[in-house]
């Protein structure tokens, strides 16, 4: 079963919350940071991408598109510290779309452990603020809760 949290924070200006998936895969950390860095691999698992694991680098995801946004998420290596810390900016969405397709100005967080039995993956992806990203985080909340099952997929499938 997949473990997926949702962290409220207040600010003075809004609130902003964060989608996390905390579990443990039976692969070790090698695997995972493979599954996670190879844009190949992640358009298998994620969305197709021009990802390269290199701080500064960018890139976009393609996601289906919405209303005025053309689905294109365009993000920026963070942090990269093999095998154990891959973050990246998320932005993406119209600011003429409400609801799901409104602009998301975010960041995504993957940290990979050791641990018996595999790697403990946890996932933040944080930056959703209320109310105008209360509909993107309920849907992506529930997308990155399937990630687990298809990165296990893959690399199962993988040497």
């Amino acid at each position: 079963m997949n473990q997926v949290d949702q962290m409220d924070r207040s600010s003075e200006s809004s609130n902003t919350r964060a989608i996390v998936v905390d579990e443990i895969i039976p692969h070790s950390q090698a695997k995972v940071w493979e599954a996670i860095t190879r844009h190949d691999y992640l358009d298998r698992w994620l969305m197709k991408n021009d990802f390269e694991p290199v701080v500064g680098h960018r890139f976009t995801f393609q996601a289906q598109p919405m209303g005025d946004w053309d689905g294109v998420v365009h993000c920026e290596v963070l942090q990269c510290d093999a095998p154990n810390i891959l973050s990246y900016s998320w932005v993406g969405g119209s600011a003429t779309n409400p609801g799901v397709g409104s602009v998301l100005d975010s960041t995504l967080t993957i940290t990979l452990t050791p641990v018996e039995g595999g790697t403990r993956f946890r996932l933040v992806h944080d930056g959703f603020r209320s109310p105008e990203n209360d509909a993107g985080f309920t849907a992506m909340s529930s997308g990155w809760g399937g990630i687990i099952n298809r990165i296990e997929a893959l690399l199962a499938e993988s040497p």
